[in-house]
């Protein structure tokens, strides 16, 4: 039986988990801050929210959709709404899509605020990004870096909707997002090794196991840390002075022991177990980010 359509919209909030936009926002968030001190203008900020919210549903959106079936067949996700018959594929299809549209749509209106048409070209490539990951499972082990490039995106973004162009600075950030996220998620895939390879799934622990997962997962977290710093320091020289300072480099010095901690508790804990610690240990890695530059940016000074 068909589900009342308030009842799926309220599946289709939780089944995207809504909870995760604290991954990728607070890096947008500190790059707008870093772009335009103390803070951008009130409707240019609304605007990037709005983008970041409506990317992210279509992105999540679709990736319910595209692994539905798979979802089905996975003890641990069999519960999600789509598979368990809560959310019909077709009302998830038509949010997804709508979501994409309207990010397009709002990407456009930065040309009547700020002049910049750069967004409303760029958005349909970056949505076909973040539709696109939910498939690269299916042949790829990159698929853990092509979600990183997906949230990656977002500092860019940002950063172009803002200045009007690409530059060295987001480009750190974002390529430090991407190796961030693309770590925690080869931890994540260690839930699901056995099923990925029942599945015919190109994960980095279904094709190398748990051990060389675990190695691909740090090389990726230590580039993170060091392109972190590389950001910090491309934002010290910029003419004028920086905007992230001594706050920004604590907040580092807090994300690397967070990422520390996530491994240490990768190798001693069970797959469930590595699951229930992912969500907060990464959430107080972005939220961290975001925190020193607020810092800094109130202090006005970076040193």
């Amino acid at each position: 039986m068909s589900q009342p359509l308030g009842r799926q919209l309220i599946e289709f909030a939780r089944t995207i988990r809504f909870s995760h936009t604290l991954f990728a926002l607070p890096f947008a968030l500190g790059t707008s801050l870093v772009a335009e001190p103390p803070v951008p203008n009130g409707w240019a900020l609304a605007l990037l929210v709005a983008c970041m919210v409506t990317a992210r549903t279509a992105a999540m959106g679709m990736n319910r959709v595209a692994d539905a079936a798979l979802d089905a067949r996975n003890p641990r996700t069999a519960g999600r709404a789509i598979p368990a018959g809560r959310l019909s594929r077709r009302a998830a299809i038509v949010l997804t899509l709508a979501s994409a549209v309207l990010f397009v749509v709002l990407a456009w209106l930065f040309l009547p605020l700020r002049g910049n048409w750069w967004p409303g070209m760029l958005a349909p490539a970056f949505i076909g990004v973040l539709l696109g990951y939910s498939y690269t499972k299916r042949f790829t082990i990159l698929a853990h870096w092509v979600l990183g490039l997906s949230l990656g995106l977002a500092p860019v973004g940002v950063w172009i909707a803002l200045r009007g162009r690409v530059e060295t600075l987001p480009v750190l950030i974002g390529a430090a997002v991407l190796f961030w996220t693309a770590g925690f998620d080869i931890l994540y895939s260690l839930q699901d090794v056995e099923v990925d390879r029942r599945d015919g799934l190109h994960s980095v622990p279904a094709r190398f196991g748990f051990t060389m997962a675990q190695v691909a997962a740090a090389i990726s977290h230590l580039a993170t840390i060091t392109l972190m710093a590389a950001a910090i320091l491309a934002d010290a020289r910029r003419p004028g002075g920086g905007a992230m300072g001594l706050a920004s480099r604590l907040a580092l010095l807090a994300i690397a022991v967070a990422l520390v901690v996530q491994h240490r508790r990768a190798h001693r804990s069970t797959p469930e177990e590595i699951g229930r610690a992912f969500t907060p240990l990464n959430i107080l890695v972005s939220l961290a980010w975001l925190a020193g530059i607020i810092v800094d940016v109130a202090l006005g000074a970076s040193v």
